[in-house]
């Protein structure tokens, strides 16, 4: 049997990106061989730092990317010394990094900028642009063997796209567009057209990768899929809980559906040709048989799902709270999470032909509803 084409597929989410980061650290550690990574938003931002680099610098371009990003103190702060208050610091260093701006990232517009004209928006994202040509080399990024794939919306016509290296040159203004969330970040344009986040419509590009897929062939699939966003939560309690929550919700992206369907998908061909093996040979052979049974050959699919699952301290700020303790927590929490998934996937036998699994090393348990509090005149004498 061949080899396995391993794919990474990172989700987008800001200042969770560092997850990824760490998740990434743990896979270069396996020596696992990458043939493609695919992202959305700031998975596109990890995905080029990946493909742009040969594989003895992608963790260190990777750490470089995640610290510069960070917001320096003069005093690094422990978390052991927050921890009490650590909600209010983590939203502090939120709303410090929205008014000053995120070193190598983004930059406040003056006042004057914010006159009526494309692409509108509150930060200007030059600084970002530098970042990514100091940091990816796009020549191996065009050239290299990885494939490379991100995610963006097309403004004017509200079309979701992808930039491929099989098909178009990639520079640094693809993955801005894959990043640029309204109305933070402004519209890039690229040729006529001016794009957005890739978040507005999916924030996953799983779909995509399953779709891109060679038909017919018998090759092992391993996708790793980096999620930054949890869909499974509890009813939220306070008005903030409902901000995070419905955040949670957007941008998870029916993960859990879509890789449902792929399963129900490669179901259903085998099924179809389980079928077409109890016709006699002959009408087996026929042209409108075969016809029917085109596309039905599926690759065995092994799916390792490694999901951020947040901290008691998070909030609806969590994805642009870019403080450098929270960025150590993400990076290191990602590493954690993907050496069980990959101890998970070691346990596990090779899939079967035409098999299509999910593997979760935390898998999601149901979520009751808190018991509601109690108040002291209900309760019995």
């Amino acid at each position: 049997m061949k080899a396995p084409l391993t794919a990474l597929v990172l989700q987008g989410g800001g200042a969770l990106g560092a997850y990824q980061g760490g998740a990434y650290e743990a896979l270069a550690l396996r020596a696992q061989a990458l043939d493609w990574v695919a992202g959305i938003s700031i998975g596109a931002v990890n995905a080029a730092l990946i493909a742009g680099n040969p594989p003895g610098r992608r963790v260190e371009r990777l750490r470089a990317f995640w610290e510069r990003v960070s917001l320096a103190l003069p005093l690094r702060p422990q978390a052991e010394w927050v921890a009490p208050v650590r909600g209010w610091w983590d939203n502090a260093m939120a709303l410090w990094g929205a008014a000053v701006g995120v070193p190598g990232f983004f930059a406040p517009r003056p006042p004057l900028a914010w006159w009526p004209q494309p692409p509108a928006s509150w930060y200007d994202t030059a600084p970002l642009r530098d970042t990514l040509l100091e940091l990816v080399d796009f020549e191996l990024l065009n050239q290299g063997p990885m494939r490379f794939s991100v995610g963006a919306v097309d403004v004017q016509s509200g079309n979701f796209t992808y930039f491929d290296n099989r098909r178009e040159r990639i520079g640094p203004e693809h993955v801005m567009a894959s990043g640029a969330l309204p109305p933070g970040f402004g519209a890039v344009p690229i040729g006529e057209h001016f794009y957005w986040d890739g978040g507005l419509v999916s924030n996953t590009p799983l779909t995509y990768v399953m779709d891109q897929l060679p038909a017919g062939s018998r090759q092992p699939v391993t996708v790793f899929q980096i999620d930054l966003f949890r869909a499974r939560g509890r009813v939220p309690e306070t008005l903030a809980d409902a901000a995070e929550r419905e955040k949670d919700i957007r941008y998870s992206s029916r993960t859990r559906l879509v890789s449902d369907e792929v399963r129900a998908r490669h179901q259903l061909h085998q099924r179809l040709r389980r079928l077409a093996a109890l016709l006699p040979k002959a009408q087996r052979g026929s042209a409108e048989v075969q016809a029917l049974l085109a596309g039905t050959l599926d690759a065995p699919i092994t799916l390792v799902h490694v999901i951020h699952r947040r901290k008691d301290s998070e909030t609806q700020t969590k994805d642009y709270e870019f403080s450098h303790l929270s960025m150590a927590e993400h990076w290191q929490a990602g590493g954690a999470d993907m050496g069980a998934a990959l101890q998970l996937l070691g346990r596990q036998g090779a899939p079967g032909p035409g098999e299509f699994r999910v593997l979760d090393p935390h898998p999601d348990a149901p979520m009751p509803r808190r018991a509601p509090a109690v108040n002291p005149k209900d309760k019995p004498s």
